[in-house]
């Protein structure tokens, strides 16, 4: 009887070690489940971002003296003061700019023909927080569609859009009575990426001169805001459209190197190694 006691009470204890291994290992999990719900619940949410606006098309401006070609210009206003051009004033020459030509063509007895022609340019750069230079551009473009209806004392003013001129662009005619004369007047205004083209073009006659059409005045105007426009392209150094670079002297070599022989000289070449191949397989003659 007294061995029987130390015995079971062996027995009971083994008994009891499984159940506190499972004890155990529940409350480990339901630890771990713990944890890791504190720890999602503890990280910070990702920051969100706002897309990235579009890069400005156009990094830099025209010389604005020189977007009109010097025939265009001696076309439009023969006796022009300053031939080239007088620069108007900008603290940001890379962000706006303008030149301007004017002057009186003298006919003697038939009068006179005084002519203006002016071009400004306006470049917006991309900003995140105010937009990207081409939405920047077009308000703009906008702005300057009014302001050029709200010409002071304009008569018979005409709005309408002009194309291939740029990405968009309006022409705005009207008449004007200064100094006594009759004036026509045409303005032009274009957008091309992130910057604003405005053209001004104006003629009278003076002393009995007969006054410009205002047909005449809006060819003149439209001819030189194409140019205006497209000199932008080329102070960036865009290549004309239709236009293709053409291959330099090395890239001749190296496509001339690469390319496949003829039919005509494969077939020589294959026939000399033959014919190598052969005389090499034949056995010598022997004496």
């Amino acid at each position: 009887m007294h061995r029987s006691a130390p015995r079971l009470t062996r027995i009971l204890a083994c008994a009891a070690v499984p159940v506190m291994l499972v004890v155990a290992g529940c409350s480990s999990d339901s630890d771990g489940k713990k944890d890791d719900a504190s720890s999602s619940s503890a990280a910070p949410d990702a920051t969100k971002t706002e897309p990235a606006v579009a890069p400005a098309k156009f990094a830099v401006l025209p010389d604005p003296c020189k977007s009109i070609t010097a025939k265009t210009v001696k076309s439009l206003v023969p006796s022009a003061k300053t031939k080239s051009g007088t620069r108007g004033k900008s603290s940001d020459a890379a962000a706006r700019g303008g030149c301007s030509w004017n002057g009186l063509d003298d006919n003697g007895i038939k009068g006179s023909q005084y002519r203006w022609l002016d071009v400004g340019f306006t470049r917006f750069a991309s900003d995140q927080a105010l937009g990207s230079g081409a939405d920047r551009a077009q308000a703009d473009y906008t702005k300057q569609v009014a302001k050029a209806q709200a010409a002071d004392g304009a008569k018979k003013l005409v709005t309408a859009p002009v194309s291939a001129i740029g990405e968009q662009a309006t022409k705005i005619t009207y008449d004007l009575t200064k100094t006594g004369e009759d004036f026509k007047y045409a303005t032009v205004v274009a957008r091309t990426g992130n910057v604003v083209v405005t053209l001004n073009y104006n003629g009278a006659g003076y002393a009995g001169a007969k006054t410009p059409s205002a047909a005449d005045i809006l060819k003149g105007a439209e001819k030189a805001a194409k140019e205006a426009v497209a000199s932008v392209a080329t102070a960036n150094g865009a290549a004309k459209p239709g236009s293709s670079p053409k291959p330099s002297e090395s890239a001749k070599a190296k496509a001339k190197t690469a390319a496949p022989a003829s039919a005509e000289e494969t077939g020589k070449a294959t026939s000399k190694t033959t014919s190598k191949a052969t005389s090499k397989a034949s056995p010598k003659k022997t004496s």
